[in-house]
Protein backbone atom coordinates (compact mmCIF):
# COMPACT_ATOMS: atom_id res chain seq x y z
CA UNK A 1 0.00 0.00 0.00
CA UNK A 2 1.10 3.56 -0.93
CA UNK A 3 1.88 5.69 1.51
CA UNK A 4 1.13 8.92 -0.84
CA UNK A 5 -1.66 10.62 -0.60
CA UNK A 6 -3.79 10.74 -3.32
CA UNK A 7 -5.25 13.62 -5.26
CA UNK A 8 -8.13 14.91 -4.59
CA UNK A 9 -10.13 13.18 -8.09
CA UNK A 10 -8.65 9.97 -6.63
CA UNK A 11 -10.19 10.00 -3.18
CA UNK A 12 -13.71 8.27 -2.59
CA UNK A 13 -15.78 8.97 0.39
CA UNK A 14 -16.36 6.13 2.72
CA UNK A 15 -17.94 7.70 5.79
CA UNK A 16 -17.85 10.39 8.33
CA UNK A 17 -15.88 10.87 11.64
CA UNK A 18 -19.03 12.58 14.05
CA UNK A 19 -18.01 12.39 17.70
CA UNK A 20 -15.69 11.08 20.26
CA UNK A 21 -16.30 7.66 21.61
CA UNK A 22 -15.21 7.49 25.62
CA UNK A 23 -12.08 8.95 27.27
CA UNK A 24 -9.38 7.40 25.53
CA UNK A 25 -9.43 9.14 22.16
CA UNK A 26 -12.00 6.82 20.26
CA UNK A 27 -14.12 8.74 17.56
CA UNK A 28 -17.69 7.30 15.92
CA UNK A 29 -17.58 6.30 12.32
CA UNK A 30 -20.95 7.35 10.41
CA UNK A 31 -20.20 4.75 7.56
CA UNK A 32 -21.77 4.79 3.32
CA UNK A 33 -20.34 1.30 3.04
CA UNK A 34 -22.45 -1.55 3.07
CA UNK A 35 -22.14 -3.30 5.49
CA UNK A 36 -21.29 -0.20 7.62
CA UNK A 37 -18.69 -2.39 9.26
CA UNK A 38 -16.39 -2.56 5.66
CA UNK A 39 -14.94 1.15 6.12
CA UNK A 40 -12.83 -1.06 8.85
CA UNK A 41 -11.16 -2.76 6.27
CA UNK A 42 -9.48 -0.41 4.76
CA UNK A 43 -6.54 0.40 7.47
CA UNK A 44 -5.22 4.07 6.22
CA UNK A 45 -7.43 6.65 5.86
CA UNK A 46 -7.37 10.09 4.17
CA UNK A 47 -9.32 12.74 6.07
CA UNK A 48 -11.04 15.67 4.83
CA UNK A 49 -12.52 18.93 5.68
CA UNK A 50 -12.82 21.94 3.72
CA UNK A 51 -8.96 22.53 3.07
CA UNK A 52 -7.49 20.29 5.51
CA UNK A 53 -6.33 16.84 4.91
CA UNK A 54 -4.60 14.17 7.56
CA UNK A 55 -3.15 10.94 6.48
CA UNK A 56 -4.13 8.65 9.58
CA UNK A 57 -3.98 4.69 10.21
CA UNK A 58 -6.72 2.69 11.97
CA UNK A 59 -5.36 0.57 14.83
CA UNK A 60 -8.71 -1.07 15.33
CA UNK A 61 -12.32 -0.83 15.59
CA UNK A 62 -15.53 -2.24 16.18
CA UNK A 63 -19.14 -2.00 15.87
CA UNK A 64 -20.75 -1.28 19.13
CA UNK A 65 -25.01 -1.51 19.31
CA UNK A 66 -25.37 0.54 16.11
CA UNK A 67 -22.26 2.80 16.13
CA UNK A 68 -19.15 2.26 14.26
CA UNK A 69 -16.56 3.27 16.90
CA UNK A 70 -12.75 2.95 15.66
CA UNK A 71 -9.22 3.45 17.59
CA UNK A 72 -6.77 5.88 15.43
CA UNK A 73 -3.08 4.82 16.14
CA UNK A 74 -1.43 7.81 17.94
CA UNK A 75 -4.73 9.34 19.09
CA UNK A 76 -5.16 8.92 22.70
CA UNK A 77 -6.79 11.88 24.21
CA UNK A 78 -10.60 12.74 23.92
CA UNK A 79 -9.93 16.66 23.33
CA UNK A 80 -7.17 16.17 20.60
CA UNK A 81 -10.00 13.33 18.91
CA UNK A 82 -13.02 15.85 19.30
CA UNK A 83 -11.10 18.06 16.66
CA UNK A 84 -11.57 15.34 14.05
CA UNK A 85 -15.51 15.73 13.79
CA UNK A 86 -16.21 15.99 10.64
CA UNK A 87 -13.52 14.90 8.95
CA UNK A 88 -14.82 13.05 5.67
CA UNK A 89 -13.22 9.63 5.32
CA UNK A 90 -11.57 8.81 2.45
CA UNK A 91 -9.42 6.25 0.64
CA UNK A 92 -7.91 6.02 -3.06
CA UNK A 93 -10.42 4.73 -5.66
CA UNK A 94 -7.53 2.00 -6.64
CA UNK A 95 -7.81 0.49 -3.10
CA UNK A 96 -11.57 -0.35 -3.72
CA UNK A 97 -12.14 -3.86 -4.30
CA UNK A 98 -13.21 -4.56 -8.20
CA UNK A 99 -16.87 -5.18 -8.63
CA UNK A 100 -18.76 -7.82 -11.22
CA UNK A 101 -19.71 -6.39 -14.60
CA UNK A 102 -23.19 -5.06 -13.71
CA UNK A 103 -22.39 -3.22 -10.19
CA UNK A 104 -21.06 -0.09 -9.91
CA UNK A 105 -19.26 2.44 -7.08
CA UNK A 106 -21.53 5.54 -6.95
CA UNK A 107 -18.78 8.00 -7.82
CA UNK A 108 -19.02 5.86 -11.17
CA UNK A 109 -22.68 6.92 -12.21
CA UNK A 110 -22.00 10.51 -11.05
CA UNK A 111 -22.15 12.69 -14.41
CA UNK A 112 -23.95 9.97 -16.70
CA UNK A 113 -25.70 11.75 -18.93
CA UNK A 114 -29.61 9.92 -18.18
CA UNK A 115 -31.25 9.03 -21.48
CA UNK A 116 -35.33 7.35 -21.56
CA UNK A 117 -35.95 4.83 -23.54
CA UNK A 118 -37.83 7.45 -26.34
CA UNK A 119 -33.78 8.69 -26.44
CA UNK A 120 -34.62 12.13 -24.51
CA UNK A 121 -31.82 13.32 -22.15
CA UNK A 122 -33.11 13.61 -18.96
CA UNK A 123 -30.00 15.23 -17.05
CA UNK A 124 -27.16 14.26 -15.58
CA UNK A 125 -26.52 12.17 -12.55
CA UNK A 126 -25.50 14.49 -10.01
CA UNK A 127 -25.51 12.36 -6.86
CA UNK A 128 -27.64 9.25 -5.12
CA UNK A 129 -28.82 9.00 -1.74
CA UNK A 130 -30.08 5.53 0.74
CA UNK A 131 -33.55 5.55 1.45
CA UNK A 132 -34.90 2.39 3.23
CA UNK A 133 -36.44 0.91 0.39
CA UNK A 134 -33.15 1.29 -2.61
CA UNK A 135 -31.14 4.09 -3.37
CA UNK A 136 -32.16 7.61 -5.21
CA UNK A 137 -30.67 8.90 -8.44
CA UNK A 138 -30.53 13.09 -8.32
CA UNK A 139 -30.87 13.92 -11.98
CA UNK A 140 -30.34 17.50 -12.79
CA UNK A 141 -30.69 19.30 -16.13
CA UNK A 142 -27.21 19.89 -18.24
CA UNK A 143 -26.81 21.16 -21.63
CA UNK A 144 -29.29 19.40 -24.01
CA UNK A 145 -32.07 17.89 -21.44
CA UNK A 146 -35.29 17.73 -21.91
CA UNK A 147 -36.43 20.55 -19.54
CA UNK A 148 -34.78 22.30 -16.63
CA UNK A 149 -36.23 19.69 -13.97
CA UNK A 150 -34.66 17.65 -11.42
CA UNK A 151 -35.69 14.40 -11.08
CA UNK A 152 -35.72 11.57 -8.24
CA UNK A 153 -35.10 8.06 -9.96
CA UNK A 154 -34.91 5.00 -8.45
CA UNK A 155 -31.74 2.84 -8.73
CA UNK A 156 -33.65 -0.31 -9.11
CA UNK A 157 -34.06 -3.17 -12.08
CA UNK A 158 -37.27 -1.85 -13.03
CA UNK A 159 -35.88 2.03 -13.68
CA UNK A 160 -31.96 1.71 -14.83
CA UNK A 161 -32.12 -0.53 -17.98
CA UNK A 162 -28.62 -0.42 -18.52
CA UNK A 163 -24.99 1.62 -17.52
CA UNK A 164 -22.49 2.18 -19.83
CA UNK A 165 -19.62 4.00 -18.52
CA UNK A 166 -17.36 4.26 -21.86
CA UNK A 167 -20.10 6.11 -23.58
CA UNK A 168 -21.11 8.15 -19.79
CA UNK A 169 -24.77 7.22 -20.27
CA UNK A 170 -27.63 5.37 -18.25
CA UNK A 171 -30.50 4.32 -20.10
CA UNK A 172 -34.12 4.00 -17.84
CA UNK A 173 -37.08 3.24 -18.04
CA UNK A 174 -38.85 6.90 -16.96
CA UNK A 175 -41.38 8.74 -17.81
CA UNK A 176 -40.27 12.06 -18.50
CA UNK A 177 -43.58 14.00 -17.25
CA UNK A 178 -42.77 12.92 -13.75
Amino acid sequence: MSTTPATAEDLVVLGKIVSVHGVKGDVKVYSFTDPISNVLDYRRWTLRRDNEVKQVEVASGRLQGKVLVAKLKGLDDREVARTYAGFEICVARSELPELSDDEFYWYQLEGLKVIDQAGQLLGKVDHLFETGANDVIVVKPCTGSLDDRERLLPYTEQCVLSVDLSAGEMQVDWDADF
